[in-house]
């Protein structure tokens, strides 16, 4: 295994190389690196070797994840997303739709995962998207905003109403009555693909819907979102390790007041700060993904954690190796500027920092009431 992931990570660095900061400066990955990435199995790496994938464990699969989010976040995303579309499929998909779908999306396909709409963010019961079944169809209408990947996407695992209950159907985006808009100038993670979709009457065979079709949505999208919310965890660890690598570099160098700014006591509280919140962050995620891969029922609380940890400190260690670099760090194509943008969106997506709080503040009382019963 280890050479797999030593394999995987030399993948990911010679496709990005020192690319990714034109990338983010023009709002796009060229499509052949994206389709690389998808045909090496690397965006989906917890995938088995029986549907085209690498069989990584949930802490392989981390540290893959964390060299991505090293080197491009935007990278990182489209992994983060195909890899929860992958795990859907895994965990709701009849044999035969996984022997069907799988391969494609380790064979260099694209799929985004559709959440959001304009009235449903974090309150996914507001969701409107409606999916339902008409005889051997499944028909689709809503609109999804914020898809990541979606503009390269070949396929949108979209998330609906269905009946009293959700469902999860996997739609081809070239299909008639869908039309995909590139989010223009997002603020971080520019060339990750983000877009709009509207689904407009969208017919499909029967065979799309995935199976759980009437279950509770919340059981639907938790699945999904336990997998993103580790997988972006690992992606701020990833940020910390290049900020901390760059701030100490600079500091080495940089002389000011006639000796390294290493040397300052307070450049060198920064450098103490970044190393504990990359070594926290890594920690907890090291954690989240032994309970996941031990199937422990403390998976999802501490996938919570782990999330709501890495993208807070991601966040204050993005701004203190912009402070450290100064103006060097402070203009577009710097990789701290990118990180400094990139990692405030990992408070918001998969759940943001509120949620986070209220689903661990409800795991605290119910520990505390178990206790006490």
């Amino acid at each position: 295994m280890a050479d797999s992931v030593a394999a995987a990570r030399a993948a990911l660095t010679e496709l990005v190389g020192d690319r990714a900061d034109e990338w983010d400066r023009l709002g796009r990955i060229p499509e052949p690196v994206v389709r690389e990435a998808s045909r090496r199995g690397l965006l989906c790496a917890q995938v088995g070797p029986e549907y085209g994938g690498a069989g990584l464990d949930s802490r392989d699969n981390g540290e893959l994840t964390a060299h991505a989010g090293s080197l491009c976040s935007s990278l990182r995303s489209l992994m983060t997303s195909q890899g929860m579309a992958a795990w859907t499929v895994q965990r709701f998909g009849s044999a035969e739709q996984r022997r069907t779908f799988l391969p494609r999306l380790t064979g260099g396909e694209v799929v985004g995962v559709a959440f959001s709409e304009p009235e449903a963010g974090s309150d996914l019961s507001r969701m409107g998207t409606e999916i339902r079944r008409d005889g051997d169809e499944v028909r689709i209408r809503g609109s999804k905003i914020w898809t990541t990947g979606a503009a390269y996407a070949d396929l949108l695992a979209v998330f609906g109403t269905f009946g009293d209950g959700a469902a999860v159907v996997l739609v081809p985006t070239d299909a008639p009555g869908v039309r995909v808009e590139r989010l223009a100038d997002p603020m971080g993670c520019r060339a990750a693909g983000h877009a709009d979709v509207h689904l407009d009457d969208v017919r499909l065979p029967a065979g799309r819907l995935l199976g759980g079709a009437g279950m509770p949505l919340a059981m639907l999208a938790t699945s999904a979102l336990t997998y993103g919310r580790l997988s972006v965890a690992w992606g701020c660890a990833g940020i910390l390790r290049a900020c901390l690598d760059a701030t100490t570099r600079h500091a080495r160098r940089r002389v000011q007041f006639g000796k390294p700014l290493a040397e300052h006591q307070l450049i060198a509280r920064h450098l103490a700060e970044l190393t504990v919140g990359e070594q926290v962050a890594r920690r907890c995620c090291e954690f989240a993904s032994a309970c996941w891969d031990e199937g422990s029922p403390q998976t999802g609380t501490q996938t919570v954690l782990a999330k709501y940890v890495a993208s807070r400190e991601a966040v204050k260690g993005a701004a203190a190796a912009v402070q450290v670099l100064a103006s060097r760090g402070a203009r577009d194509g710097h990789p701290v500027a990118r990180a400094y943008r990139d990692a405030k969106l990992m408070e918001i997506i998969e759940g943001s920092t509120e949620i986070s709080q209220l689903l661990l503040a409800e795991h605290a009382l119910s520990e505390s009431m178990g206790a006490r019963l």
